[in-house]
C-alpha cells in the first residue's frame, strides 16, 4: 500500500469489530440494558 492512501480495509474492519466487540462484552458484563445516550452527556 503506497504512503498517503490511509488504512487498508481488513484494518478499517477489524477496528469496528473490535469496537463492537467491547461494547458487547462491557453490556454483558455489567449486566445493564444497552444505553446509546449514556457516553454523552
Amino acid at each position: 500500500m503506497p504512503a498517503g492512501r490511509g488504512k487498508a480495509k481488513m484494518t478499517i474492519v477489524v477496528a469496528a469489530m473490535r469496537k463492537l466487540l467491547t461494547l458487547a462484552y462491557g453490556v454483558l458484563k455489567s449486566g445493564r440494558v444497552f444505553d446509546p445516550a449514556f457516553g454523552t452527556a
